[in-house]
């Protein structure tokens, strides 16, 4: 099992500017052994014959093909604004002059 000892644990404590008193130095340098000893096992269980995934099921992604259709013209957009401007949606104001 990795040993991590409390010096270690401090000074990474201290690289993350994390302030811990005496109690939790003792406590973590353990916890921190167990999670080293775990990450260790797991790069024994693949080999070198596996390729890395980020998924466990291959996925595919679908595209379509980018068409250009007719959209909407400005007044058929506008056709059921309550208010428009100059072609555009005219909404209330919700910023007061001090902005």
């Amino acid at each position: 099992m990795p040993e991590i000892s409390r010096d270690e644990v401090a000074h990474l404590a201290d690289l993350a500017r994390i302030d811990l008193d005496d109690a939790e130095l003792d406590h973590l340098a353990p916890q921190l052994a167990v999670i080293l000893e775990s990450v260790a096992s797991i790069r024994g269980v693949a080999g070198d014959d596996v390729p890395p995934t980020s998924h466990p099921i291959p996925m595919t992604n679908v595209f379509r093909e980018d068409v250009v259709v007719p959209g909407l013209t400005a007044e058929q957009a506008l056709a059921g604004a309550p208010e428009s401007e100059e072609q555009r949606f005219k909404v209330p104001r919700i910023l007061g002059d001090e902005q």
